[in-house]
């Protein structure tokens, strides 16, 4: 495994970091009973994993809280988050606070390492700045969380609107992001910010369906080429990003994801999500590839760029 400090907070943080959400929800989403979610999460650590992100919404704490049992508390790096908004409105300070300690009880810990204000949009960011972050930076003082994060919602906020003011408050030392080969906005907005404050970053959507399922990925490149967002000739391919695919470039389009993403600069863990122990250890093993080609890299910035919002499908779970 390779580590990388977040940040400024000092964590030592494995590069590939388990993602407890989305799809698969380590496994919970595709039917594995709650000991071989743990029995997933365990194997995890022990091939270097130490960087463990959960959710209140997403239904996984008390599986890592069962998990992380077998190892030192000081020898992984719990990141875990509470939504902001419930019933319709925002939560209020008090509400956020109970929902931290409701975290610490299932994770089984008397604190988090990381704990973000969950899927944060533009319109809610002044209520997590002067309402929210205060109360938790209270209970940072009393030492039940050791870093201040924030999360934005990246299939509502595709601009990316919320962070490029967020990078600006001192009071966020870790960042989730979404990045990948198609929506790299923040390599332009966001991380020349995150590297020059100092913050965190954790990325997501790196891979989504649009990478993992062939057939969306040459119909969202069509309809791109249709629209004039890319070059005309790529919307007549079924498999219009195999020029990745070659000796001594990716082995798949998805190891060409985690690649990418993994030697962004600016980018410091990448976090993967799994349900099985064979996808457990490839997605790990591309994340701990070298760089792909620098030509490949840039034929990428040419040609994907421009776009933004491109593959940030929410968890089938959350469609409507």
């Amino acid at each position: 495994m390779q580590y990388t400090t977040l940040g400024r907070t000092g964590l030592r943080a494995s590069v590939a970091g388990l993602g407890c959400g989305g799809n698969s929800r380590i496994g919970q989403g595709s039917g594995l009973s709650e000991a071989q979610s743990v029995a997933l999460v365990r194997e995890a650590l022990e091939l270097g994993v130490n960087f463990i992100d959960t959710a209140e919404a997403y239904g996984t704490e008390h599986i890592v809280g069962q998990a992380i049992t077998a190892v030192p508390r000081d020898e992984v790096v719990v990141s875990t988050k509470c939504l902001i908004r419930s019933g319709g409105g925002l939560r209020s300070a008090a509400d956020v606070v109970s929902a931290l300690e409701g975290s610490l009880r299932r994770l089984r810990t008397d604190y988090v390492d990381v704990f973000h204000l969950h899927a944060v949009a533009p319109a809610a960011y002044e209520h997590a700045l002067s309402e929210l972050a205060p109360a938790l930076l209270r209970e940072r003082e009393k030492g039940k969380l050791r870093h201040l994060g924030v999360t934005e919602t990246g299939p509502n906020d595709p601009r990316q609107e919320m962070l490029q003011r967020a990078v600006h408050d001192s009071c966020w030392e870790v960042m989730m992001l979404a990045y990948s080969m198609m929506n790299q906005g923040a390599r332009r907005k966001v991380f020349p910010h995150t590297r020059r404050n100092g913050i965190g970053t954790l990325l997501m959507f790196v891979v989504r369906n649009i990478f993992s399922v062939p057939a969306l990925l040459a119909r969202t490149v069509k309809e791109l080429a249709d629209a004039g967002k890319v070059p005309s000739s790529l919307g007549d391919l079924q498999a219009p990003l195999d020029f990745l695919v070659h000796e001594g470039g990716a082995s798949s389009v998805t190891d060409a994801a985690y690649r990418f993403a993994r030697h962004a600069p600016g980018s410091d863990v990448v976090l993967f999500g799994t349900g099985n122990r064979a996808h457990l250890r490839a997605n790990i093993d591309s994340i701990l590839k070298p760089p792909l080609p620098p030509a490949d890299v840039a034929k990428l910035y040419e040609l994907f760029g421009a776009l933004e919002g491109v593959g940030l499908d929410l968890p089938d779970r959350m469609r409507s």
